[in-house]
């Protein structure tokens, strides 16, 4: 199967850590198949045998010392050494897998994540990846240990007694049946659980997050309904997962205590009949023990492979997801760039068989000019701007910076001669300093401190508790709206990016955060080619050049003073905002 085969890349780096856990299980299972041996020897050659009661208790003290010294000594640090090396390859195998996994998640194209929720991605990188962790465990070492104990196990017996061993087995073959009819469809089972319970994680991660809304609507009678539904939906799998396992379990475990009743009956009428020694017939019943023991666990890890192998396909359906935006072959590293921007006959869709969001769209933009992009929502702002950090491909014509195809570049090197601010800044826990330092992650404090004045960020961090060192929470709710966006300003002016994206950074703040910022982002566009997506159009009168954009075509372009001379749709705009600030 491919998910097993994927699988195995990752496992491959620790064959020779398992080879010795191997070694070292067969010693730890060998060593208790020695004991029905030891049974058959005390009893028949010892409690049984016609002779003195002195020599009786010398050899069986000699029998029980050595017995000792293999089990008492050897066992202890077999059995530790076997647990360790076992949960060690699984574990760094694991670490290896959320290693990957964390890689691929940061290729996925932000169209896989506008498609499906974050829990539910966080429960295949959790969750299905923990699950995997028994086809180390148990198919890598348990099985295999388990069918060289069974083997051992027979081949003694076989040597005993071959008719008494033939009928102590002759219950296999249901077994086979058993693994046959049960595990296909429980394989399916448990692909549909997890499926239930990453969607039940996906809700709530939704849920806990957006529980300000929740609340200030009054709604949570009604999430809580509708959470019910989820989580009984996850139920309901749950239960037929439960059904089918425990129809498993009680078959296997039935024909497990059949079994010794058949070999009592065949030894029990051979030691009436003189055929067989009651050693033998203890020592076979101590080594059913032996043999089913194993047997039962093979079944029983049939059970929990399954449950392994479909977490694997999960997995590895998320290995195979595509990425949308990757390097071409030849791409190239782009060292410096002076920050010409041109669209030429640029059309965008979001999906193939989408809406036509862009088209036609042809522009160049200067290096060092700022360049407004401005009209009702919906019109294709933001999605224009996306276009030039590779978030998305064109789907028509090309985006060039200095006449090169940012298709010919590698994403790295675009990315990072490119600073974005948004309207919306994702702020990360952590310190005031470490999220400003995910600008340069190489800056000293000295730098930090310059980024943060030239942010205006500087005067309010130094009134937080712990100064620079102050956490700031999750997404920095400790912060307020003004003051993230402070922060992620100053990030950008780490950066020192030569091409600046401003996507409606001011619209959603008051007025006195609003003019702060506006001083810090006239501030970092400074000798930049500056892209600003604005929905307040009196922020953006200075700007080179203001481009109307509605149903994703340019209507309008020119200076403030042009375009209001034009007395277009953009005058309209313009004087219907100044209105209402009047009113205001």
């Amino acid at each position: 199967m491919d998910s097993i085969k994927a699988y195995m890349r990752f496992v491959r780096p620790y064959t020779k850590q398992i080879v010795l856990t191997l070694f070292i299980g067969i010693l730890k299972f060998g060593i208790p198949l020695l004991i029905p041996l030891l049974l058959k020897y005390v009893v028949d050659d010892i409690l049984l045998e016609d002779l003195p009661n002195a020599v009786k208790l010398e050899r069986l003290a000699w029998v029980m010392a050595g017995a000792f010294v293999v089990i008492g000594i050897l066992r202890g640090p077999i059995e530790y050494y076997r647990q360790y090396f076992a949960q060690w390859i699984a574990s760094k195998v694991l670490y290896d897998i959320r290693d990957r996994l964390f890689a691929h998640i940061q290729k996925l194209s932000l169209r896989y994540y506008n498609n499906h929720k974050v829990g539910e991605i966080i429960s295949r990188v959790i969750n299905d990846v923990e699950q995997t962790k028994d086809f180390v465990v148990t198919g890598m070492m348990n099985i295999w240990l388990d069918l060289v104990t069974l083997l051992i196990a027979v081949g003694v017996m076989m040597y005993i007694d071959v008719k008494l061993t033939l009928v102590s087995i002759a219950i296999f073959p249901l077994y086979g049946f058993a693994v046959k009819f049960f595990y296909q469809r429980l394989r399916m089972y448990t692909r549909d659980r997890s499926k239930a319970l990453a969607a039940l994680q996906g809700h709530l991660h939704e849920r806990v997050q957006g529980m300000s809304v929740v609340r200030s609507f009054n709604l949570e009678d009604y999430e809580q309904e509708r959470f019910k539904e989820r989580n009984g939906h996850f139920l309901h799998k749950a239960l037929v997962h439960t059904r089918w396992n425990a129809h498993t379990f009680a078959v296997v475990n039935t024909l497990t205590d059949i079994a010794p009743l058949f070999m009592i009956a065949y030894s029990g009428y051979g030691v009436i009949q003189g055929t067989i020694t009651v050693g033998t017939m203890v020592a076979f019943y101590g080594y059913l023990e032996r043999i089913y023991g194993p047997l039962r666990r093979l079944v029983n890890s049939s059970t929990t492979l399954t449950q392994a192998i479909a977490s694997m396909d999960r997995v590895h359906e998320f290995f195979t997801e595509p990425y949308d935006i990757t390097d071409r072959e030849d791409a190239q590293e782009v060292p410096f760039v002076r920050g010409e921007i041109r669209f030429d006959n640029v059309g965008f869709r979001y999906e193939v068989d989408g809406e036509q969001v862009l088209r036609n769209i042809n522009l160049t933009i200067l290096p060092g000019e700022t360049v407004a992009f401005v009209g009702m929502s919906g019109g294709g702002k933001s999605s224009l701007v996306s276009l030039v950090p590779r978030f998305y491909d064109v789907t028509e014509g090309r985006v060039l910076i200095d006449n090169v195809d940012i298709r010919e570049m590698t994403l790295s090197s675009l990315r990072d001669k490119i600073g974005i601010v948004l309207q919306d800044n994702i702020l990360f826990s952590g310190t005031v300093k470490e999220n400003i330092l995910m600008g340069n992650p190489e800056a000293d404090m000295e730098e930090i401190v310059e980024a943060a004045k030239a942010a205006n960020a500087h005067d309010f961090v130094m009134q937080l508790p712990h100064g620079y060192d102050t956490e700031i929470g999750e997404r920095g709710v400790k912060l307020s709206g003004g003051q993230k966006q402070r922060l992620a300003i100053a990030r950008v002016f780490l950066k020192d990016p030569r091409i600046l994206i401003l996507d409606e950074a001011t619209s959603a703040l008051d007025m006195e955060s609003e003019h702060l910022i506006q001083q810090s982002l006239e501030r970092l566009a400074k000798d930049r080619t500056t892209l600003i997506v604005a929905h307040r159009l009196s922020t953006i009168t200075h700007a080179d050049k203001i481009c109307l954009i509605e149903d994703g075509e340019i209507q309008e372009l020119g200076t403030h003073e042009e375009l209001m001379r034009l007395d277009g749709h953009y005058a309209r705009l313009f004087n219907v905002q100044n209105l209402e600030a009047v009113k205001v």
